[in-house]
């Protein structure tokens, strides 16, 4: 039996209708014959979606008990018994209860796909392992259960249900979703029209992004190479030039006017291995491509045209963006160019020429370096001096020699000195050749003159030969020189880009890999000062400029202080101290530079955003806490004001009764008034880093009272169950007492009447547990990090319930003292808040 197929389908938010859509295609499939089964679906009490189950096979769930806690999972093994043709299995990311047979209910969706089962599941795109930290950006809420892209990508169905950010508010507002009292905080908070909107686009490209998969698989199945233009995708053809940056901000305008079009950047580097581009030049438009939200992409390629298309339809562009030729126009003459070229054989991709600066100016000519070294030029002028002489002497003592020979071992010695000493001194020996055969060997004798016509063309034939020949040597070795010292860069280079990868701090790591390659003393990053910006003059002082980076000994620690000197743009610099590099190495170096700029770059703005992240919480602290001090602070004091005011009144006459209740209303007041404003100062230590903590081992069925003491009455019908043999956990008696009446206030808040909390107790793993269980409404789990914002109220409906700080410093407190505090839902409704310190060490036996 083959694999099953997966189909899922996938929403933005809850609620939007993904599990009534997988019903509906289960009952169709059932109506049709097909063998359905329900393994698992969650209705969450919506009838709607109940009612859609009818009258389908349901296996039986399995029940499981974790902590003492019954919980049902889907029966795996039951499923797998049954073997039906498709099972309905829902909510794809769920995590399994401890004990199952996988970790994640994916995993067992593999396992039905496996034997031949097929499967109909669902799953929200903030449950998606790739989008998972941008739409905690978004909402403020993390997701821990997530599944992996790849699961969800290889299924062989996509289906998006969608739906409007109002009418999903609709939805919830007339109860289809959650329960009534979730409905204001949920669309106060995860389901305001921002969130939903951001979160419907994020599920729209991910899902583009999955058909534009699908339609490549299939073009290359089929092998069609002709662009579909389904999607809008910009190349950019990249020289390494001075022109690239005026391209690329050119290519990245005409992917702005198509919503969702990509940007790529591509280079052909020339296939026979030979440097052809500047690195520093191709570092400096890769950072601009990706900060334009571009690729960057490299090929290689002997026919540049060729090469580029071939890369444009295989990203299936629809548009190529080229610089016009530099190449001058008797250049042109001879050759159309690669422009013209790609135009030509372009077919529906549009290609845009664009003129720039450099355009028809010609390549800039640069120092063409010598092919041979010095030594082995001098070696050949001599050979070509002395050689084709003493060869002439040699061929006089040997007289029955024609005039054919004579040529073709005079051919003989120039194609040896091109082999010495290149170019220049074949020529040298060819020009000298050609006369010494001429007055020598060709009648009439000792003249210039030639008498035969053959003899004339067999003197042109020679002096055309040994230049052909000399130009094929000196090119050969040129090129061997250059592919040589290419091979050499493109070691050096990727040897950076791993050391500085596998680096904690990229930009000493890159300066001390340069120094370590050139062999060099120190190396430095300099910085003009904002006095000398701006003002050559003021630019050679000594003071104009400062070090932001420097590795080596004795750093130069100004431009004149160094030997070599990479500027990288107007304010920044690299200079290199202990030897003056050759012009052939400088081109590396200034790639080493532009990585070096990007790399203090990225190192300033983490220092940024290190910075500013505390000092925007603080910000957003303080407003909170004007906002909400405005209100909370002045109930409690307008209570005790109005019962210590009435006592003092000689208008009325209080009996006895009626003093004990102003009395207690004023206590009760000023008591909460203390525990806020306690929790105020502490949540102001928290953030300040000044809270003092000195744990020792405490025995939790003694702290666990005195909290509970510390709520008064309303605490004395909370349950406790510590069991006496409980391990004492290592915390700070003060902090442990705050945290336990903070997180049994907040259950005893939301507990319905006459089902008070219970508080549990056990040990695991070297920690110490506590669980305080409520019954309540609960919260939902997408909801669970909003609880421990400063100042969030989830689900009240008043302003008479403090600043919502309680749990929001139970947890700082925890964190504080080596513990944590996370929330689980209470089997059967409510919320349990699961305390977890550590245990404290078993006390050791008296020494002898």
């Amino acid at each position: 039996m083959g694999r099953g197929e997966l189909r899922i389908y996938l929403g933005a938010a809850p609620g939007v209708g993904k599990t009534y859509a997988m019903l509906e295609e289960a009952r169709r499939r059932a109506e049709r014959g097909t063998d359905v089964v329900i393994g698992l679906v969650e209705t969450h009490g919506r009838r709607h979606t109940a009612e859609m189950i009818g009258d389908l096979e349901v296996v039986p769930r399995r029940s499981m008990t974790y902590r003492g806690v019954e919980f049902t999972e889907m029966d795996l093994d039951a499923v797998l018994a049954r073997r039906p043709e498709v099972v309905v299995v829902d909510e794809l990311a769920h995590t399994n209860v401890p004990g199952s047979r996988h970790d994640k209910r994916w995993q067992d969706v593999q396992k039905l796909l496996d034997a031949g089962i097929s499967v109909l599941s669902t799953v929200n795109v903030q449950h998606l392992e790739s989008l998972n930290d941008v739409v905690a950006q978004i909402t403020g809420t993390t997701q821990r259960e997530t599944v992996p892209d790849q699961v969800v990508r290889a299924a062989e169905q996509v289906e998006l249900v969608d739906m409007t950010p109002e009418a999903l508010r609709r939805r919830m507002a007339h109860g289809n979703i959650y329960r009534p009292d979730k409905i204001d905080a949920a669309l106060g908070n995860y389901f305001r029209v921002g969130n939903l909107t951001a979160l419907r686009e994020l599920a729209l490209l991910w899902l583009a992004d999955k058909v534009d998969e699908q339609l490549d698989a299939y073009r290359a199945q089929q092998g069609i190479s002709d662009t579909w233009e389904a999607r809008e995708r910009v190349v950019v053809a990249l020289t390494g030039g001075p022109e690239g940056e005026t391209l690329i901000r050119r290519a990245a305008r005409i992917a702005a006017r198509s919503k969702g079009a990509d940007l790529l950047a591509v280079h052909v580097a020339r296939s026979d291995g030979l440097a052809g581009a500047d690195p520093a030049q191709l570092a400096r438009q890769r950072v601009l491509v990706e900060s334009l939200g571009g690729t960057y992409h490299q090929v290689l390629g002997a026919d540049i045209p060729a090469a580029l298309l071939d890369f444009a339809r295989g990203v299936n562009a629809t548009q190529l963006v080229l610089g016009a030729s530099r190449r001058g126009r008797f250049a042109q003459v001879f050759a159309r160019g690669v422009g013209v070229t790609t135009t030509a054989l372009s077919g529906p991709i549009d290609v845009h020429l664009v003129t720039h600066p450099q355009a028809g100016r010609g390549r800039r000519a640069g120092a063409v370096p010598a092919a041979l070294s010095r030594r082995r030029r001098l070696v050949g002028y001599a050979l070509a001096a002395l050689g084709m002489p003493l060869l002439t002497l040699l061929l006089r003592t040997l007289p029955d020699l024609t005039l054919t020979n004579d040529i073709l071992l005079f051919l003989a010695g120039v194609v040896g000195v091109a082999l010495v000493g290149g170019l220049w001194p074949a020529l040298v020996a060819a020009l000298g050749g050609s006369l010494l055969l001429n007055w020598f060997f060709t009648p009439p004798y000792r003249t210039l003159t030639i008498a035969e016509a053959d003899n004339l063309l067999a003197l042109g034939v020679f002096v055309g030969v040994a230049i052909a020949v000399s130009w094929v040597v000196d090119v050969a070795a040129r090129r061997t020189r250059e592919a040589a010292r290419a091979s050499a860069d493109a070691q050096t280079l990727a040897t950076v880009a791993g050391s500085v990868l596998r680096g904690e701090r990229p930009l000493p790591a890159l300066l001390d890999r340069l120094r370590e390659t050139f062999g060099l003393r120190a190396v430095s990053v300099l910085e003009l000062t904002a006095e000398a910006e701006g003002r050559p003059a003021r630019a050679r002082e000594e003071g104009a400029w400062r070090v932001v980076a420097e590795v080596g000994e004795r750093p130069p620690g100004s431009p004149s202080a160094g030997e070599t000197v990479v500027p990288v743009d107007d304010r920044l610099s690299v200079v290199l101290a202990g030897r003056r590099l050759e012009a052939a190495d400088r081109r590396v170096v200034e790639a080493f530079a532009a990585q070096a700029a990007v790399a203090l770059r990225q190192e300033r703005l983490a220092e940024e955003a290190a910075t500013a992240r505390p000092l925007a919480a603080a910000d957003r602290m303080r407003t909170a806490l004007l906002a909400a001090v405005s209100h909370d602070l002045r109930t409690p004091l307008a209570s005790a004001k109005a019962a210590v005011s009435s006592l003092r009144s000689h208008d009325v006459e209080f009996d006895p009764d009626d003093r004990e209740e102003l009395l207690a209303t004023a206590d009760e007041s000023l008591d909460r008034l203390g525990r806020l404003v306690a929790n105020l100062l502490d949540m102001s230590r928290l953030q300040a880093g000044a809270l003092g903590v000195t744990t020792t081992a405490i025995g939790l069925e003694d702290a666990v009272p005195r909290a509970l003491d510390e709520l008064g009455p309303a605490a004395a019908e909370v349950a406790t169950d510590i069991p006496a043999d409980l391990p004492a956990a290592l915390a700070d008696p003060g902090l442990l007492e705050r945290v336990l009446v903070n997180v049994v206030s907040n259950a005893l808040r939301h507990s319905p009447p006459g089902r008070p909390p219970t508080i549990t107790g056990s040990a695991h793993a070297g920690q110490v547990e506590l669980r305080v269980i409520d019954t309540g409404p609960g919260i939902p789990e997408d909801q669970w990090e909003h609880v421990f914002l400063p100042f969030q109220r989830l689900g009240d409906r008043d302003n008479q319930t403090g600043v919502g700080l309680g749990l929001a410093l139970s947890r700082g407190l925890a964190e504080a003292m080596g513990g944590s505090i996370t929330p689980e839902t209470t089997p059967g409704g409510g919320l349990t808040m699961v305390l977890r310190l550590p245990a404290a060490p078993h006390p050791e036996g008296p020494q002898e």
